[in-house]
């Protein structure tokens, strides 16, 4: 399938999505969401071979958020499905089986900003800087992302100020995993999504669940839980046959 705002490739295992509205600072537009739905719903099917999908907005931006141009612009039926294709992609990505890694340059604000928070690793570039502004405009964003990332009190001061945070502060609070020089940024990053697409899609697709289930419960439920769901992957034959093969391997 062609796209007309996002930039799409495979390479081996690892899917990559690039939104490709620059001129508008990758603005969230109606269209460019009824793609990025498309594209990460066909990289969820098991069978495409994809094991990690990296999603950027390329060197210079990631995105600017909401296209505040076209609000005025769609009808009442438009505007209801721009909300609901946002409302599906959030939670898609938030459940994703697959791992995820957002690659941030440039600004990530407003709705750009929750969506570089969906990725399971954040790589920045340093001159990243991510900003949620929306209380000057009279609306809330997006918390329960950035709450489980940097906790309460840091999300009430970004959300609150809607002042915007350079690379290195955001990695100094937790926000992101690693800063890197924007020459060594595309370079970085696909180390990361060779190193990670290596996995057991089996193992990602149960460390997800657990991470997603064990951060609602006590730590005694949490404890039970996971020792059950390691009992239940180590019970499986192809699970043994792959311990085995990566034992002999590493002790070559």
């Amino acid at each position: 399938m062609e796209y007309k705002y996002l930039k799409v490739d495979t390479h081996d295992n690892i899917g990559l999505v690039e939104m490709d509205r620059k001129h508008e600072l990758n603005a969230l537009s109606l269209g460019m969401l009824e793609e990025l739905n498309e594209v990460f719903n066909r990289f969820m099917d098991a069978t495409d071979g994809v094991r990690l999908v990296i999603f950027t907005g390329g060197d210079t931006c990631f995105s600017a958020g909401m296209d505040i141009k076209e609000m005025p612009m769609l009808s009442d039926a438009d505007l209801t499905r721009y909300f609901n294709l946002t409302m599906d992609f959030y939670t898609m990505l938030m459940s994703y089986s697959k791992i995820l890694i957002t690659a941030v340059s440039g600004i990530a604000f407003g709705g750009g900003f929750n969506l570089s928070m969906m990725g399971d690793i954040i790589i920045a570039s340093e001159g990243a800087i991510f900003g949620h502004p929306e209380i000057k405009y009279g609306f809330n964003p997006l918390l329960a992302p950035l709450v489980a990332r940097i906790g309460v009190a840091k999300t009430k001061e970004l959300t609150l100020t809607g002042e915007p945070i350079g690379a290195k502060e955001a990695y100094s609070i937790g926000l992101v995993n690693r800063v890197v020089p924007p020459e060594n940024f595309k370079d970085i990053t696909w180390e990361w999504a060779r190193k990670l697409s290596g996995m057991e899609p089996e193992a990602v697709r149960g460390l997800k669940r657990a991470f997603d289930v064990v951060t609602r419960l006590d730590s005694k439920a949490a404890i039970e839980y996971e020792l059950e769901m390691t009992a239940l992957f180590l019970s499986k034959a192809e699970t043994k046959d792959h311990i085995r093969g990566k034992f002999s391997k590493d002790h070559e």
